[in-house]
């Protein structure tokens, strides 16, 4: 809402709170040699390739997570096997992939400043609800943020508005008293805004928008950025 200062930030977790990309590319490389292959750049996308069509048909609700590790792996292998045995070829990537879980730098002073300044927070997801509260918990985020919401949790993924909404009411914070901030700009920023939230783009990497005007490159500002709405 124009001329209302947000007085609670709903953040997302993957590229904002937890470096995501850079654990799936250390856990892929350690584990891709322990089926039998390389880690060549073809085989990195093929990967990631397979996991965007299927992780979006899960955000659909088309098919259960589980089901979307499974298909995953079916192509990326090129295998039919039993969904018992996808299960175990998966978890070994799992485990490599969790050993390099890695909150970035700057979100344990963000959130301690926002705490400080009696700040509350949330985090709202599209990953599963028990991986993405053991990640939290295994980076040492989890006692320095409120709830934790997730399209398990709400039945709607982002960037559906009604995700943003849902979060809101169970929160019991009002939409325009929110800010939502996260990587990604269509799902994080234009989807909370359409649902009457503000919102601010984190961009890490600086590839824009450029002209987004509530745009930080760390979230070591996002306390002076509730100051801009």
């Amino acid at each position: 809402m124009p001329g209302v200062k947000p007085l609670a930030v709903l953040l997302d977790l993957d590229g904002t709170l937890v470096d995501h990309d850079t654990a799936a590319d250390a856990g892929l490389r350690a584990w891709l040699p322990t089926i039998g292959l390389t880690a060549t750049p073809e085989t990195l996308s093929h990967w990631l390739t397979v996991q965007e069509i299927h992780h979006a048909a899960w955000r659909d609700g088309k098919i259960t997570h589980a089901e979307q590790r499974r298909r995953r792996l079916q192509d990326f292998l090129g295998t039919t096997k039993a969904a018992t045995e996808l299960d175990a070829i998966f978890a070994g990537y799992l485990s490599c992939y969790e050993a390099a879980w890695r909150a970035y730098d700057d979100v344990v002073p963000a959130l301690t400043q926002l705490r400080n300044a009696g700040i509350a927070t949330a985090v709202l997801t599209n990953g599963a609800t028990g991986q993405q509260n053991k990640k939290l918990s295994r980076t040492g985020l989890a006692g320095l943020l409120g709830p934790v919401f997730t399209i398990e949790d709400l039945g709607v993924a982002k960037p559906f508005p009604e995700a943003f909404q849902r979060a809101c009411h169970r929160w019991g914070q009002p939409p325009g008293n929110v800010l939502s901030v996260g990587d990604n700009y269509a799902f994080d920023v234009v989807a909370a805004r359409e649902a009457g939230l503000h919102a601010a783009h984190l961009d890490r990497l600086g590839t824009g928008p450029l002209d987004e005007p509530h745009r930080m490159v760390s979230l070591n500002t996002v306390t002076a950025m509730l100051d801009a709405f």
